[in-house]
């Protein structure tokens, strides 16, 4: 999602965009999106470790960004119990690193974190200003970071999301189809409500936050200035659902556009979280009140099923 009034100023040389975890599925949606904004970078973990400090330090002083989307983290949330160090290098200490970088250069940083800060209990919506409780390891390590961004001072934009998918990439709906695929019987947690997020969705979001919608850049704005204000903001669809629901609305929209399944929607059983044990403790409520950046950002974010149909389609006709 970006705009004819996003491009530089003729004969201006294009600005530098450095995208952490750009092969992950947030990340590889952010290339697509931002690639009319400036150079992309997005260097893979082979050319660039983002555990090593010193590393990320030499990359930075290097290209020298004019705006960092920092999408990478450590995201095994049950291999984080016994993983502390490496969870809290990725989820914490990086995005440290880098909005001391940002603020330092006056350049904005945008990060992504997730609704595991909340204590995940009741049936309310949580809002941005909700007390924060984190049930896992990842869900402390990603609050450390949203902490550590906010309190450096820099220009930042924190989307908190949840239940994040894609047609490419290691997700619940990937998982779901190939189990589909093998058995006729499956059963699914019924007793966690969030709202499933497509990558696609996040970036192009982010790139809307790019984008002036009222009134063309001056020659003298920068296109990598964000038109909304510094804060958190939370990004999912409309609508919730449980991991049963969404398994069955999987099934049911893949075997309209022809995918060969062994499984019905409705020989989905649902079962409670207490049947399914996990290292890592789950939130049961996930649901996320949206209003803050439809406000912000003047659109209404679309229902769930259709971005979910979006997905399947591009999974399906790769």
């Amino acid at each position: 999602m970006t705009s004819e009034h996003a491009h530089l100023t003729p004969h201006a040389s294009p600005l530098t965009i450095f995208i952490t975890g750009g092969n992950g599925q947030v990340g590889f949606e952010l290339q697509r999106q931002f690639a009319l904004f400036g150079n992309v970078l997005a260097p893979t973990r082979h050319e660039l470790d983002l555990t090593d400090a010193n590393a990320v330090d030499a990359y930075l002083a290097e290209h020298q960004p004019a705006l960092i989307l920092n999408a990478g983290a450590y995201t095994a949330v049950d291999k984080a119990e016994s993983e502390p160090a490496q969870a809290k290098r990725l989820n914490a200490e990086l995005p440290a690193q880098l909005a001391e970088y940002t603020a330092k250069h006056n350049i904005p940083l945008v990060h992504y974190s997730t609704d595991y800060v909340y204590p995940g209990d009741g049936e309310t919506p949580w809002q941005e200003d909700s007390p924060t409780a984190p049930l896992s390891v990842y869900g402390q390590t990603k609050l450390e970071g949203d902490q550590a961004v906010t309190q450096s001072g820099c220009q930042h934009l924190i989307f908190r999301t949840s239940w994040v998918y894609a047609a490419r990439g290691n997700n619940f709906m990937k998982t779901m189809l190939r189990l589909g695929r093998e058995r006729d019987a499956l059963s699914i947690v019924n007793d966690q409500i969030g709202a499933p997020t497509p990558a696609r969705l996040i970036a192009q979001v982010t790139a809307l936050a790019f984008t002036p919608h009222d009134s063309p850049l001056t020659p003298h704005d920068s296109p990598l200035t964000p038109h909304i204000p510094s804060g958190i903001y939370h990004l999912a669809p409309r609508g919730e659902t449980s991991w049963h629901g969404f398994a069955s609305e999987i099934f049911k929209q893949a075997q309209v556009l022809g995918e060969e399944l062994a499984i019905q929607s409705g020989t989905v059983s649902g079962i409670p979280t207490v049947e399914f044990p996990t290292p890592a403790q789950r939130p049961l409520n996930s649901r996320m009140r949206l209003t803050k950046l439809e406000a912000a950002l003047g659109v209404t974010l679309p229902v769930w099923q259709h971005q979910l149909a979006l997905t399947l389609t591009e999974y399906c006709e790769e």
